[in-house]
């Protein structure tokens, strides 16, 4: 069986559609249809069931993916090492989050590349649950730092921490707010308090306001930055409200730059999960800054 058909229908299970696939081959359409097809005959199965959007893997397909996929992996990874005596250094490339990643992950990994022994060069990128899953799924990562749990079992995925929820604003605000609780003048009032975000959906306040408050928020945000330091910065130099993880808040609340408004007898959390494609365990690398992220995350809970 040509390696080249193998990699291409891997490359179209991962992505879920002949398009995508085409543009992370460097391939046209009409050349990853004709592999496809070759390979679909040389098995004298159907890999894949065409759909109005995308392609959705017959159970055939299913299993020759889970079962070709670690070994192409594998391949690849030994085709961009080389066999020479660099060979022991390898490259993790991690995707999460920007805040978390940064402010949590990175670091971990950065201590762990500095080990004697065990070296490996380390690349992030950042992004959305969504991005970071398909970019995973597509083979552009080797783990993924995700606040969605993949479906399917094409990538594996571990609780890595649950993220605490903490609404705050800067010491002035929460004078006027007095407890900001939920019955009374105390929510009416943290209802008038502007509200900073990192989108016009107000995701963090929205959620917080529906889990404690059991509400919606009535105001729209007066200040949306897609970046929740840079919402810290805002909250802190007295723009409004925010909701913020608590590991990102901490120090600011210790320095008094910020007041909790509330303290809920349960507070929201958020877990992030810690995922990898299904095989890749299997390379040493990637397994021992897998479990790195697991045992450093223990002290970020």
């Amino acid at each position: 069986m040509d390696l080249a058909l193998l990699r291409t229908f891997v490359t179209v299970h991962r992505a879920g559609s002949f398009t995508r696939a085409a543009a992370l081959l460097g391939l046209s359409q009409p050349a990853v249809t004709s592999q496809i097809r070759t390979l679909e005959r040389q098995l004298g199965r159907p890999l894949f069931l065409r759909q109005a959007r995308g392609v959705t893997p017959t159970t055939i397909g299913d299993e020759l993916a889970h079962k070709a996929a670690p070994h192409l992996d594998a391949l690849v990874e030994i085709a961009e090492t080389g066999l020479d005596d660099d060979s022991s250094l390898r490259t993790l490339h991690l995707a999460g989050p920007p805040e978390f990643t940064a402010e949590r992950a990175l670091p971990a990994l950065t201590e762990l590349t500095g080990e004697d022994g065990q070296p490996f060069a380390l690349r992030a990128s950042f992004g959305n649950a969504d991005e970071t899953l398909e970019g995973l799924a597509a083979g552009h990562h080797d783990l993924a730092i995700s606040t969605a749990r993949p479906r399917g079992s094409l990538l594996t995925a571990t609780p890595l921490c649950d993220e605490e929820h903490v609404l705050v604003a800067a010491p002035r605000w929460a004078k006027q707010t007095g407890s900001g609780g939920p019955d009374g003048d105390g929510f009416a009032t943290l209802e008038r308090v502007p509200v900073v975000e990192v989108h016009e959906s107000l995701p963090f306040v929205a959620r917080y306001w529906g889990s404690v408050f059991d509400a919606c928020p009535a105001v729209p945000g007066t200040v949306i930055v897609p970046d929740l330091r840079a919402v810290l910065a805002c909250v802190v130099a007295g723009a409004g409200l925010a909701v913020l993880p608590r590991y990102l808040v901490a120090d600011a609340l210790d320095r008094g730059e910020l007041r909790a408004l509330h303290d809920p007898a349960v507070p929201p959390l958020r877990t992030y999960f810690l995922a990898a494609r299904t095989g890749t365990l299997a390379m040493p690398h990637i397994a021992r800054a897998h479990e790195w992220l697991l045992r450093a995350a223990a002290d970020w809970c």
